[in-house]
């Protein structure tokens, strides 16, 4: 299995969605877009009328591509006739902005046309906190014409859609020292750094959700580079901000000196048992359900048997949570996984009951898919014969059937209220990116570059599979008809109709 180099954390944020389908007193799919579609997580679109076949080499059903940077791992995500993407500032759209940098691009959805971007500098600390070129790994929110994101200085910035075409620096925040159309105008920073004392581990990239005024972070708090120390334990992992003014609300610290090793999740949010719910992955391989409000603990569940170990490198059989919560129906489902430098490794994937309070570890699980596959039979030791290695991809949930991931390059299907395997299929190359379900197809990328499209279904059936040139470490995200895709360093716009 080939990885690059930590550029695995942004995969969290990677699998960029559109519009959230919320209730009255949530926002509505004309003024909210993120990751994952809904506030929920849910990797689902009704999107019809997508393409099911292209091929960049030969440009058909290609509508237009836009260059990116080097490495690029955060979208896309959709708002507004623009496409906005996280990468790096190797394409140097601007060369006055030099140097390696996090970076928030903005381009016209109708053909492509790079508008305006949001740079940040590296920080000085180096690695341990901000891993060179990995660029911006947050996927924003975004509502109205405020968008919301996590920047590799571990500062959460909320920015003007609109950039400068619209004439005006919005504030508080007016130090920026370009005010031309091609840069980005901020409207409030804050620094969880400066602030909280907040400890990033090679990267924070968490893609944030809003529920009324508040907006929800994971803050990426972790160990130093001697991964042993956690220099802040009592640093909050998880944090509301007010989105209009920036300003903190509540923080939780409940990781504290169990962290792990980073904290590279998102949030989700969802209603159970009568209340609402923001799911926090926490760094400890805990899932905590806490009241959007207050921050208040409603439940707990821990992703990992209580006999598992951590053990430095990724030989141990305890796993992090790297994949994002995905809240569908009154469950939680969610896989664990680790640093894919770790290795292969055993992993889980659990649906959890989300009405239940206090401590649900043991009451809480209503299936679990682990350990060993029984229709896995052979006598050479080297056939896989795991039902579910370790994860960082999310899953999506339609019609019943659960479709997700693995870092081997299994895709799975499930059933939704057993957990019983449908199917599994082998993408032969290390998958990072998550499954998104739209039109009768599930599609998903993987290392190799290839994107596969599969028959939604509980039969397996390949459609379709291409090849895109470089690594996909994304979740393409479909609208009016055309998928955009985001690869290593390229963004794609395809479309049935394209001449």
């Amino acid at each position: 299995m080939r990885t690059a180099h930590l550029s695995w954390i942004a995969v969290i944020i990677f699998s960029a969605g559109v519009l959230a389908h919320g209730s009255s007193h949530l926002p509505s799919e004309q003024d909210a877009t993120m990751w994952g579609f809904t506030l929920g997580r849910n990797m689902v679109s009704h999107e019809k009328n997508l393409p099911a076949e292209w091929d960049p080499a030969t440009g058909m059903n290609i509508k237009w591509t836009a260059e990116l940077g080097s490495q690029s791992y955060a979208g896309p995500v959709l708002h507004g006739g623009k496409v906005f993407v996280g990468t790096n500032n190797e394409s140097f759209k601007q060369p006055v902005l030099t140097g390696d940098r996090g970076n928030i691009m903005a381009f016209r959805e109708e053909d492509g046309e790079f508008l305006w971007q949001t740079t940040h500098t590296k920080l000085t600390a180096g690695r341990v906190n901000d891993w060179p070129y990995q660029g911006v790994c947050s996927a924003p929110y975004i509502e109205g014409d405020r968008l919301y994101y996590v920047s590799n200085r571990c500062t959460v910035v909320c920015v003007d859609t609109e950039g400068f075409y619209d004439s005006q620096n919005d504030g508080p925040y007016i130090g920026e020292t370009d005010v031309t159309m091609q840069h980005g105008d901020i409207v409030w920073e804050y620094d969880m750094i400066e602030q909280l004392e907040v400890f990033p581990h090679n990267l924070a990239v968490c893609s944030p959700i809003a529920v009324g005024d508040l907006l929800f972070i994971v803050t990426g708090n972790g160990v130093d580079e001697g991964h042993i120390n956690i220099p802040s334990p009592f640093a909050p992992s998880f944090i509301a901000l007010n989105k209009k003014t920036g300003a903190l609300v509540w923080e939780d610290a409940s990781p504290g000196q169990n962290i792990l090793h980073g904290q590279w999740s998102n949030p989700a949010y969802g209603e159970a048992g009568g209340r609402g719910q923001v799911i926090f992955p926490g760094g400890d391989g805990w899932i905590y359900a806490l009241d959007p409000k207050t921050g208040e603990l409603i439940w707990k569940f821990d992703c990992n048997p209580k006999d598992s170990i951590w053990e430095l490198g990724g030989g141990g059989t305890r796993n992090n949570i790297v994949s994002t919560p995905v809240f569908h129906d009154g469950v939680v489902y969610i896989g664990v996984g680790q640093d894919p430098e770790h290795g292969e490794g055993e992993g889980h994937l659990y649906a959890i009951d989300a009405t239940k309070t206090g401590d649900i570890t043991e009451t809480g699980a209503i299936w679990h898919v682990f350990g060993d596959d029984e229709t896995a039979k052979s006598d050479n030791p080297f056939v896989k014969k795991k039902k579910f290695y370790r994860t960082i991809s999310t899953v999506s949930i339609h019609d019943g059937l659960v479709y997700a991931a693995d870092l081997n390059g299994y895709v799975y299907c499930f059933d939704a209220k057993t957990g019983e395997k449908k199917w599994k299929h082998d993408m032969e190359a290390a998958v990072w990116g998550s499954t998104l379900v739209a039109d009768g197809k599930v599609y998903i990328g993987d290392e190799d570059g290839d994107m596969v499209v599969l028959k939604e279904g509980p039969e397996l059936e390949v459609l379709f599979e291409v090849n895109m040139g470089s690594s996909m470490y994304t979740t393409p995200v479909p609208k009016d008809g055309t998928i955009y895709l985001v690869s290593r360093n390229r963004l794609f716009a395809v479309e049935a109709a394209a001449e």
